[in-house]
Parts: structure tokens; sequence; C-alpha cells
């Protein structure tokens, strides 16, 4: 078993930069695939970026493309999410979630664990 807990969210200006973290217990972090997800108000929860055990893949939803990045850092049972050039569309609730293997999902029902969220506002 796995806990997340994602820090780093806050209220910001379009263009502007974050960098959300999430931080897992346990020695097994690097036995999960991870994913970034986001939950906007009345929206469903939605895929945002996803790295393999390893990191040595990640993939990304079409809209965040070019400006996020997704990385792990297996020695810190870390991964992150850094967020360039951000947009009011952004905002949402993120997620980080484990899932128990190697290869990462698109959906948020086939990961096994959930951080709490952290809270993004982007102004315009």
């Amino acid at each position: 078993q796995v806990q997340l807990v994602e820090s780093g969210g806050g209220l910001v200006q379009a263009g502007d930069s974050l960098r959300l973290s999430c931080a897992a217990s346990g020695r097994t972090f690097s036995s999960y695939a991870m994913g970034w997800f986001r939950q906007a108000p009345g929206k469903d929860r939605e895929f945002v970026a996803g790295t393999t055990r390893s990191g040595s893949s990640t993939y990304y939803a079409d809209s965040v493309k070019g400006r996020f990045t997704i990385s792990r850092d297996n020695a810190k049972n870390t991964v992150y999410l850094q967020m360039l050039s951000l947009k009011p569309e952004d905002t949402a609730v993120y997620y980080c979630a484990a899932r128990v293997y190697s290869r990462i999902s698109y959906s948020p029902a086939e990961y096994d664990y959930w951080g709490q969220g952290t809270q993004v506002t982007v102004s315009s």
C-alpha cells in the first residue's frame, strides 16, 4: 500500500508556472506507474500526465502537451508535475495517483491509490 500527499498548488496568473509534488510513503514507490489527474468543478476527473515505473516513458493529455512535464525521483519517492504557461482553463484540483502496473492508464478507474489533491487556480 502507498499513501500519496500532493503539494505545490496555489493561485497564479495566466502565463505563470507552478511545480506540483507528490510524496509517496513506503519502500515500493518504484513499483507503481504514476499519473497526474485534475478535476474542475462540475467536470469529470481527467488525465493530465503519466509516467512508467522507471520514468523512462511519459504521456500527456493534448491540452497540456508542450507546457507540462512529469518526472519522478524514485530515490525520493516523489513525482513532480512542472506546469508552464498556465491558462485559466488549467484551474482544477490536481491529484496524483499510483497504479500497480508498469504501464500508465488514461482512466482514473484503473489507478489504485490517490492523494487528497491540491488546488491550482489560474487567474486571467
